[in-house]
């Protein structure tokens, strides 16, 4: 922070440590999960709003925990060096209260106003984000795949909350988030690898000096994410509309990641997050209004 800066407040502090964009991302596939999940016009309003409140609560206090037990980790990085706990601004204690809080208002949300199936599968997803992932990082570089696990979750409590059972369609968004998440994570995994080489991580990236490794794996990824997105029209969750754009969106990451495999460069793994980053919001987006077209 440059001299005379000031130094921000509590709940700016708070606000970070909830990871306010990673939780917009899981509030927006679980609602996503929810309608695609309800048929046309027959949403119940008062369960939607607890189903994506409740599972957005969970994200961010599986974040604070995350950042409580990855603080030292986070100090060595340029990347998260200026994150609350590691800055010094906030203490330990601060974002492991913040952290509980944020996860037992969640899943008490889900267990008394959604279902506990729910509940369930939103504390396993803490569990397994914090206490398998988080540890798994500095050990393997198998931590990538384990960490899409939880991942991939919201859609599917946006689907269990809507329904109460664990249906294909929710297996369905649940293959679709796990497998576009490898190719967006090596991005940025590659982009940062030095970063992650001081924190002592054990990313594929680090141990792969020439690239191919992560290049290849994010080519097959993508691949193998194309059949599944195109899934939804075969079982009925969406029609010619869905399957022209998951087909379409899905052409262009693949295109993305063979540029990045081609050319393993700042700018082709640039393209590849960005092309990700936009990816999942616009086949998720046709996927539902698809599903709502009357």
């Amino acid at each position: 922070m440059s001299a005379g800066a000031a130094s921000p407040s509590l709940p700016a502090d708070l606000l970070e440590l909830a990871k306010p964009r990673i939780t917009l991302l899981v509030t927006l596939t679980t609602a996503a999960g929810f309608a695609v999940a309800t048929p046309y016009g027959e949403v119940a309003w008062s369960l939607f709003a607890h189903t994506v409140v409740g599972t957005a609560l969970v994200a961010a206090g599986s974040a604070a925990l995350n950042q409580y037990f990855e603080r030292e980790l986070d100090a060595r990085m340029r990347r998260t060096a200026n994150r609350p706990l590691p800055a010094g601004r906030r203490r330990p204690a601060t974002a492991l209260g913040w952290g509980l809080l944020l996860g037992t208002l969640g899943i008490a949300e889900l267990l008394l106003a959604v279902n506990t199936l729910t509940a369930a599968l939103a504390a396993a997803t803490l569990l397994a984000y914090v206490f398998v992932y988080t540890p798994l990082k500095t050990r393997t570089s198998f931590a990538t795949i384990v960490g899409a696990v939880p991942g991939a979750a919201p859609p599917v409590l946006g689907w269990t909350g809507a329904t109460g059972e664990l249906e294909l369609g929710a297996w369905l968004l649940f293959a679709l988030l796990f497998l576009w998440q490898l190719p967006h994570f090596l991005s940025i995994a590659w982009l940062y690898r030095e970063d992650y080489r001081r924190a002592g991580m054990h990313l594929l990236t680090i141990d792969d000096p020439d690239s191919r490794r992560t290049t290849r794996q994010a080519v097959v990824w993508a691949l193998a994410l194309v059949p599944i997105s195109l899934m939804p029209s075969a079982v009925g969750l969406g029609g010619t509309l869905y399957l022209i754009g998951a087909a379409a969106a899905g052409s262009v990451f693949v295109s993305a990641a063979i540029g990045f495999a081609r050319a393993p460069r700042v700018e082709s793994a640039r393209r590849l997050l960005l092309t990700s980053v936009f990816y999942l919001p616009a086949v998720l987006g046709v996927l539902v209004a698809d599903h709502w077209t009357p």
